[in-house]
């Protein structure tokens, strides 16, 4: 299963990051199209259940935003052990993201930068494949994989009329979602983050619980918010008590970061890439600086799902022992390969059989 590595050097590590990143997906679907899915999920399925927003989850690690941003691939992601697959970020109108290139890789530091601008198919397009989603997942028997569906702002909308732009694609997307994730952290979206700055965010957040609750009525659809480790910890801390005031479900901690530290690839190599958000490797120390304080200023009842520099399975099992309820990973994945997941499950399994014994 460690052949990967070696494949991504061979097949990978000199082709555009974002092809690589099609061409690696489109062959995981079609492992699935190939009526393997059955056989892969023998081999890959996760055996230790957790609790978290009222849900049950087949294993605490899951695959964050930003993979499958079009949901068209998270059956086909939920074979490789994944307890949740969180696709996204979608918004209200379909658009095209920033100009390409917009996805770069720092091989040394295993980490990434991107500026993809929250390129999606819009909500009104991907309902009706999350809807089939959860159906096929419905037959499978045990403990389905969770879907979360991650909102974002379109970006021609104005500031001033987020809160609408949210509402829309609550409105369509709650009834096929298992938990629903408010992004206000993403760098890519010009002034998408002053809507992290809490009389901004409180509206919105009441906003998108509101539609959430009408557009589905035979189950309550748990809602997070997903802050930036750029964040000063005062304002992680009001943002904590704000999901109290709230009644949020969880927060996700943390997005990419425009900082540019600490990094063994050359300054000068990092600078020609332009701006984005860095994600990897280099996020690991402020992302549980972060989970920290959350976990200080949260009750137990309010999830934490933990996200940036998660490559193993210890990495995860520290999460879960600093506070986190659910973990996951991005960039290593890409690294990694598609028995990532796996290691980290097995990783989990030994974690608890010892705490149990």
């Amino acid at each position: 299963m460690r052949f990967y590595p070696t494949f991504f050097k061979l097949a990978f590590s000199r082709m555009d990051a974002e092809k690589a990143h099609h061409l690696g997906f489109s062959m995981i679907r079609l492992v699935e199209k190939c009526g393997l899915g059955a056989v892969l999920r023998r081999l890959t399925r996760p055996s230790t259940p957790v609790r978290a927003m009222g849900l049950t989850f087949p294993s605490a690690f899951g695959l964050a935003a930003g993979f499958d941003k079009h949901g068209e691939g998270t059956t086909a992601l939920t074979n490789l052990g994944f307890g949740h697959i969180e696709v996204g970020t979608v918004t209200g109108q379909a658009q095209d993201g920033n100009p390409q290139p917009r996805l770069f890789r720092l091989v040394e530091d295993k980490a990434i930068i991107n500026r993809m601008g929250f390129n999606n198919e819009g909500a009104a397009a991907i309902a009706p494949r999350l809807a089939h989603t959860r159906e096929v997942l419905s037959r499978r028997a045990g403990i389905r994989p969770i879907i979360g569906v991650n909102i974002g702002k379109t970006k021609v909308v104005e500031l001033e009329n987020a809160v609408d732009d949210y509402r829309l694609s609550a409105r369509t997307l709650a009834p096929y979602a298992d938990y629903m994730v408010v992004n206000v952290s993403s760098p890519n979206t010009p002034g998408l983050r002053m809507l992290q700055d809490i009389e901004a965010l409180r509206p919105l957040l009441a906003a998108v619980r509101e539609e959430a609750d009408a557009a589905v009525t035979d189950r309550r659809v748990p809602l997070a918010v997903k802050i930036a480790p750029d964040l000063a910890d005062e304002d992680v801390r009001d943002v904590a008590r704000l999901a109290q005031d709230v009644g949020l479900d969880a927060v996700i901690a943390t997005n990419t970061t425009i900082k540019r530290e600490p990094l063994s690839t050359p300054t000068n190599e990092v600078a020609a890439l332009g701006a984005g958000g860095l994600s990897g490797q280099p996020l690991r120390e402020r992302s549980i600086e972060v989970l920290e304080i959350l976990r200080e200023a949260l009750p137990e009842e309010i999830a934490i799902i933990s996200v940036g520099g998660v490559t193993t399975g210890e990495d995860v099992i520290e999460r879960i022992e600093a506070g986190a309820d659910l973990v996951q990973g991005y960039t290593a994945f890409l690294y990694e390969g598609p028995f990532w997941v796996h290691r980290i499950n097995r990783a989990l399994k030994k974690a608890y059989k010892r705490k149990a014994a």
